[in-house]
């Protein structure tokens, strides 16, 4: 049976024990090492997922400046990927963003960074099933040879099935624990990489081909941020190319189950920020010497082709016998996906309710697969929830909910990195490294997102943008945007109510004292 022993102080000696002003939520330790913690970022980002689903809407909003706004999402990525190592190092606590804000800005700030973290999570959790349906029900048709399989996908009802059907799946592969699918994880991560790869040795190949007139030759400028045609396509460029880094910082959230807390989680999200800045550069580099990045034919801005890019480009680019592979790869990447991106919400919302910010019946963890059971299985009803509605109110809510998305990665991941440069403030005069990775490399990386931040708000007021949809003349990406975080403030008034201890800074302060967990 797990005790709660308070001890002040208590430091992380590589062996998953909290640090101090931590709670031991009773989560198994040691359960993930470098690779691991690795792959678990890799996965729940879904390169293939993203590029499929974003590679047309990048280039539609950027042209051939596509791979050039690719570096430019990654900076920000990096500098913010700085802070949560620094903050991680102090505090390896798996409420993360929620846990260090509150440490940090006090508690009404730090829940609402958490709510963002959460939100976010259940919109990408909704996404990851919607392609992971399509690709289903395409690989069905291409197996099976029959465009009326294939076609499945397109009638409302079954999707919705077959959508729920898989979050209930992944839910319950969740809820028994980071070990019960390791080795499935290793398969799939190493499948996505090696079909990519192929993918982009043939793109390259078939550039300047007869069979695509639409090619591109190379050109540096590609490279170029400057040259995107205006500052407001280059914001929504940017915003969808944020979308595609996001998840790296799952490696954090599983710190307390992690070898080495303290250490190994930065180190693996340090490492899958660079496989996935070369996957990324790799394929939109191809991708465009290929078909190029207009809107005819199968170039990559087509409006009819670029909310799936893969499902266009898979016979042509590779063949009909290796372009299933293509499918496959995009139904395990999202599925990959769909089972490790769980990882954050659940744990983020297990260390709210640890330290009362949420009903404490959250703070359950499964006795036998030390997982946050209760946290899972709520999750994964209001991704279903979250999903059903917003397919049966907007016929383009993949579009609208990726771009929403954005914003709330921005929203919390800029919370994050002035959190801190503010909670080591004390520290930044010790050393010239101290000063760059927990106060400069922060606090640039925050400005850039909220600058991302604050330029989209503005720009997604127009029913324009996005998928072109409004509700009462209000573009639906705003709404759906600002009314979930609108959502947060009024959820947040009722627990101040439930948990006034809280919210008065009497739990969780910077000076918290560590409890930790004994066997």
């Amino acid at each position: 049976m797990t005790q709660l022993d308070v001890r002040p102080g208590a430091t992380d000696k590589g062996d998953g024990a909290p640090a101090d002003g931590m709670r031991a939520k009773g989560l198994s330790g040691n359960s993930v090492g470098l690779l691991g913690s690795a792959v678990i970022g890799v996965s729940t980002v879904a390169p293939v997922y993203c590029l499929t689903s974003t590679l047309g809407s990048t280039a539609g909003e950027v042209g051939p400046q596509m791979p050039a706004v690719f570096l430019a999402g990654f900076l920000p990525m990096l500098l913010v990927a700085f802070a949560y190592r620094e903050l991680n190092k102090a505090m390896p606590d798996c409420g993360t963003s929620f846990t260090w804000t509150v440490k940090a800005f006090g508690p009404r700030v730090g829940w609402m960074c958490g709510w963002g973290l959460v939100i976010a999570t259940i919109i990408v959790l909704s996404n990851l099933a919607g392609v992971a349906t399509s690709y289903f029900w395409l690989l069905a048709g291409e197996i099976t040879g029959s465009d009326a399989v294939a076609g499945l996908d397109g009638d409302k009802a079954v999707h919705i099935v077959t959508c729920l059907t898989l979050i209930a799946v992944a839910t319950v592969i969740s809820y028994r624990g980071m070990t019960a699918t390791k080795g499935l994880q290793y398969t799939l991560v190493a499948l996505q990489l090696l079909v990519l790869a192929v993918f982009v040795a043939m793109a390259f190949t078939k550039a300047g081909d007869a069979d695509f007139p639409t090619s591109a030759d190379f050109s540096w400028s590609w490279l170029n941020p400057f040259a995107v045609q205006s500052f407001a396509a280059f914001t929504a460029g940017l915003s969808l190319s944020i979308f595609m880094y996001w998840g790296w910082d799952a490696c954090l959230t599983a710190n307390e189950e992690t070898s080495g807390s303290s250490r190994t989680p930065g180190r693996a999200a340090l490492v899958a920020m660079v496989v996935l800045v070369g996957s990324y550069l790799a394929t939109g580099v191809a991708a465009q010497m290929a078909v190029g990045s207009g809107d005819q034919g199968l170039g990559l801005a087509n409006p009819e082709t670029s909310d799936n890019v893969f499902a266009a480009l898979a016979g042509p680019v590779m063949g009909p016998a290796l372009g299933v592979l293509l499918f496959v790869a995009v139904l395990a990447s999202a599925a990959a996906s769909l089972q490790t991106t769980f990882i954050p919400v659940a744990r983020t919302v297990l260390a709210m309710s640890a330290y009362e910010a949420l009903p404490a019946s959250y703070a359950e963890v499964h006795p036998r697969f030390r997982t946050p059971g209760r946290a899972t299985v709520t999750a994964g009803v209001a991704t279903g929830v979250f999903y059903t509605v917003m397919t049966l109110v907007s016929e383009h809510v993949l579009v609208d909910t990726i771009y929403a998305l954005g914003l709330m990665i921005c929203f919390y991941y800029a919370l994050t990195a002035f959190a801190c440069a503010w909670y080591f403030r004390a520290d930044l005069r010790a050393s010239g490294r101290d000063l760059l990775f927990k106060g400069v490399f922060p606090v640039v990386g925050g400005l850039l997102l909220a600058a991302v931040f604050v330029k989209t708000l503005a720009d997604m007021w127009d029913p324009a943008y996005g998928s072109g949809s409004s509700v009462l003349g209000v573009g639906s990406v705003f709404v759906i945007g600002v009314g979930l975080l609108a959502l947060g403030l009024v959820v947040m008034t009722v627990m101040r109510h439930r948990s006034p201890a809280f919210f008065r800074g009497e739990v969780l302060t910077r000076s918290t004292p560590a409890l930790v967990a004994e066997d």
